[in-house]
């Protein structure tokens, strides 16, 4: 077999695992990782230490002869409202946290690497020949994204998205490392896809916290997402309002994209939203009967100040949740808390009340601030 027969062989392969698509590109240096050093070096990274790896500024780094990245995509939107209209009736007196869409269901780094694997196992049974192989779902020392653009499968968007003209950009990214010599998806001299953002700049201008520095550049420092998960100290004061009601994770970026309009749904029951365990919601929400919507889109705030650390193992076991750990996600429920708006007289006011002032009297030093601060704006 030819190394483009093998080439279309694996991506046909990869389709009938489940990856809604598949591309190969060349281990090797893409122009795209040039500016990361100068990137790091402005401080844009923030907290997340792993991001100076040396070895991410060209995948020949990451792994010992190898030879060309096979990417994957799996897509994990679901016909659920966006972020932005998001409104449940009631939802003044019974406010409600976001959690991003890619949260909703079990853990993507699972669910992926399940499929990944299954592909390297085909791979082994095809080719006879001895090669390595290693697959990782953001774990490894690779820039995923510019890899998937050279590998055919989209362009970098403003906001630093990979994106795709038929799929949007609600879609995760898994890689395998190979030993194999492939021919590329790309033929020779053939140009990855163009960038199609052309003079739209919704996401940048949507983002409350203004974290795009300049289109196509992030500071990480100043987006929900890093501070709602990679972020594990108090969150900066000036960035607590415009946070909203976010407590893990943002959307608001994709959510404004027009290439996202008709982005498709996901069939896979994985990615839907999660139900809340009974127990655990039924003391927050004291005699108020059970809702369809009890589930991990828009939870109640008062079910997620309630959580104990034994809640927070329990309700987020396999889920991408359990990364922010229970610190991080009460105290992001904390400041969604203090932006709900609520007043006395609503129906879960009193219930967020006591809430807050527990958590205010904690022993963690970084959720009783924010849980004061919270009590400040709705007392």
């Amino acid at each position: 077999m030819g190394q483009a027969a093998r080439t279309i062989w694996i991506v046909e392969q990869a389709k009938g695992i489940g990856f809604d698509l598949c591309g190969v590109v060349r281990a090797e240096k893409f122009p795209e990782l040039e500016s990361t050093r100068d990137w790091l070096g402005r401080g844009y990274a923030g907290e997340m230490a792993y991001l100076s790896d040396p070895r991410r500024e060209d995948p020949r780094g990451a792994m010992p002869g190898v030879e060309s990245v096979i990417v994957c995509l799996l897509n994990y939107n679901t016909d659920h409202p966006l972020s932005l209209d998001a409104k449940p009736s009631g939802q003044d007196d019974d406010p409600r946290g976001w959690i991003s869409r890619y949260a909703w269901g079990d853990d993507y780094h699972d669910v992926l690497k399940e499929r990944l694997k299954a592909l390297v196992a085909l791979l082994r049974e095809r080719f006879s020949e001895p090669f390595e192989a290693r697959a990782y779902v953001d774990t490894g020392p690779v820039h995923e994204r510019v890899a998937a653009k050279y590998a055919g499968l989209g362009w970098i968007g403003k906001n630093t998205l990979l994106l795709n003209q038929t799929l949007g950009s609600y879609f995760f990214l898994g890689v395998i490392l190979t030993t194999l010599d492939l021919e590329p998806t790309l033929g020779e001299g053939e140009m990855p896809p163009p960038d199609l953002c052309g003079s739209c700049r919704r996401c940048l201008e949507a983002c409350p916290t203004e974290a795009f520095v300049e289109p196509y550049v992030l500071d990480a420092r100043r987006c929900i997402s890093y501070l709602t998960i990679e972020l594990r100290g108090s969150i900066p004061k000036e960035l607590r309002e415009p946070m909203g009601n976010h407590v893990f994770g943002c959307d608001i970026c994709q959510d404004v994209c027009p290439w996202n309009r008709r982005a498709p749904a996901s069939p896979l029951v994985q990615f839907q939203p999660r139900a809340l365990p009974r127990h655990q919601h039924q003391q927050a929400r004291e005699s108020a009967p059970p809702a369809p919507e009890d589930s991990l889109f828009i939870p109640r705030l008062d079910w997620l100040l309630t959580l104990s650390q034994e809640d927070f193992r329990e309700a987020f076991r396999a889920s991408p949740l359990k990364r922010t750990k229970w610190r991080g996600l009460v105290r992001n429920a904390c400041i969604a808390a203090g932006n709900s708006g609520i007043r006395p007289g609503g129906a879960s006011y009193a219930r967020i009340l006591v809430s807050l002032q527990k958590l205010a009297a904690c022993d963690d030093s970084i959720v009783a601030e924010s849980a004061q601060w919270a009590l400040s704006r709705i007392q």
